[in-house]
């Protein structure tokens, strides 16, 4: 498309959907100088990218299926996110106990080798093994399990990462609308005229755009009904993974990763300090509203593959929460739902060289930054003439830091006398906008009312006013995980308060 054509739209490009990948394509897109909408049906981050196992990893296990291309592109990844928000991205060290049932060591150690080498690791340790028991990489595991090995990956905040990559996009001169769902699209001269309607008020209207990217996750197939494209065949394949948290089953810093007795391989992951996020299942489900709770049997297994290496067992008793999400993958034909490809697959369709509307299928966390370049270069014929590539080296909102540990310091002897709670998460949560949250105040009283786990009025007010949080779900577990260190009515006083405030 010619570019006095594309800019006589509203926008040069739509965005559906409001997830990790499409925050990124919007990101990417709007600081390449196009002009973009973004709209997500609900709250950013509410389905797949909110419910993962909050990881930044290469995917050592994809190994196994040859996904050499997608690991080695997730360990170079790596590094990017550790620069671009060291707030929300931390590394971790990995322990992989060892015992008979499982392949060999040396088996082990060439993947690992591989693991070490494909990516560019800078910041990150190498692998390595160990003898049991450990003075650190043994504690919480059975006296019996003599050996393991060690790796490193990063873990992250998943959500806030969707959301500060939203941010970051309107920063860029993006609009980002939440609860606002596409309805339908026709191509008219050329163009998309596409149908939104806000699900607040059940008000609609209509935009124009040169090209669509159709980021929509696990309705990716839902969009295409609504939109005139020609069938290819290319289909999403649903799967559901769900996770339990429980007391912490150690005291250090590490994650475990568990090989069951299936193959499959179970996390072990330090979660919000109190806790252990243990996950994922892998079950195939026909529509996303069949992922929203994890069932009995998936608590169970989780538990029982946990219990094989655990020296203290777990039992349902002891979780404290659950989730489950799905993950939309590209359907390749493959039976078994861990080995189907989590690398990302595009389909183009546009109509006389105009009006295309760009599907992605599958793609993960940790991909998302080189799956919107790639989408902006398939893309790229259709708008107007783009800016270079700018996200590798760009931090995201609150990441411009050159040291996490020393700011957070910093931030301690700023605001001195303040509850450590309150403090220690306006920083994991905001980096260094940790100023602009707290301003210039002297007393604690000053951020207004403390409902609980360090979450205070005035940061509310910003996740409002910057964060598009509207509900309490919004703000307790995806702006924070507040939710989770809160009691009922703790959780209960921030819905009240929401609902009495008067709106800005």
């Amino acid at each position: 498309m010619s570019s006095q054509s594309a800019r006589s739209a509203d926008y040069d490009l739509l965005v559906i959907g409001g997830g990790i990948n499409g925050a990124g394509i919007a990101r990417d897109a709007a600081g390449r100088g196009l002009k973009v909408l973004e709209v997500e049906m609900a709250d950013l981050a509410s389905a797949t990218s909110g419910w993962s196992s909050k990881l930044i990893h290469g995917g050592l296990r994809y190994l196994e299926y040859y996904e050499f291309r997608l690991v080695r592109e997730a360990l170079e990844e790596r590094e990017v996110l550790l620069n671009a928000a060291p707030h929300i991205v931390r590394p971790m060290r990995f322990v992989l106990p060892h015992d008979k049932t499982m392949r060999p060591v040396w088996m082990i150690r060439i993947g690992l080798y591989m693991y070490d080498h494909l990516g560019k690791r800078v910041s990150l340790p190498g692998s390595h093994t160990v003898n049991f028991p450990h003075i650190e990489f043994s504690a919480g595991l059975k006296p019996d399990i003599r050996s393991g090995i060690i790796y490193s990956d990063c873990r992250v905040d998943d959500a806030r990462l969707t959301i500060l990559t939203a941010m970051s996009a309107r920063d860029k001169g993006a609009t980002v609308l939440t609860r606002t769902k596409f309805t339908g699209g026709r191509r008219e001269n050329g163009l998309w005229t596409a149908e939104l309607q806000d699900m607040r008020t059940g008000a609609r209207r209509t935009v124009t755009a040169a090209a669509i990217a159709n980021v929509a996750g696990p309705w990716v197939s839902s969009v295409l009904q609504g939109v005139p494209h020609k069938a290819t065949g290319a289909k999403v394949r649903l799967v559901k993974g769900s996770h339990i948290v429980v007391p912490k089953v150690h005291s250090l810093g590490h994650a475990c990763i568990l090989q069951n007795v299936d193959r499959r391989v179970i996390f072990v992951i330090p979660f919000e300090g109190k806790w252990s996020l243990i996950g994922t299942t892998d079950v195939p489900v026909d529509t996303p509203e069949e992922a929203v709770d994890i069932t009995n049997k998936e608590t169970d297994y989780l538990i029982e593959a946990a219990n094989r290496f655990l020296a203290k067992p777990i039992s349902r008793a002891d979780v404290v929460w659950t989730f489950a999400g799905v993950r939309p993958l590209y359907d390749d034909g493959k039976s078994d739902p861990s080995s189907i490809t989590r690398d990302y697959v595009f389909e183009l369709d546009e109509e006389g060289g105009k009006a295309p509307v760009l599907s992605v299928y599958g793609g993960k966390l940790t991909t998302y930054r080189c799956l919107a370049e790639t989408a902006l270069a398939k893309l790229a014929p259709f708008l107007p003439p783009q800016g270079p590539k700018w996200t590798k080296e760009a931090h995201l909102p609150g990441g411009d830091m050159p040291n996490y540990n020393a700011f957070r310091d910093e931030m301690f002897d700023r605001y001195k006398g303040f509850p450590r709670e309150i403090l220690d998460g306006v920083v994991r949560r905001h980096g260094s906008r940790t100023p602009y949250v707290l301003g210039d105040i002297q007393r604690v009283e000053q951020l207004g009312r403390n409902f609980g786990a360090g979450l205070t009025e005035r940061e509310i007010e910003c996740l409002i006013a910057d964060e598009w949080a509207e509900t309490a779900e919004d703000i307790l577990w995806r702006r924070t995980k507040c939710g989770i260190h809160m009691d009922a009515a703790q959780r209960q006083a921030v819905e009240d308060y929401l609902k009495s405030r008067k709106p800005a």
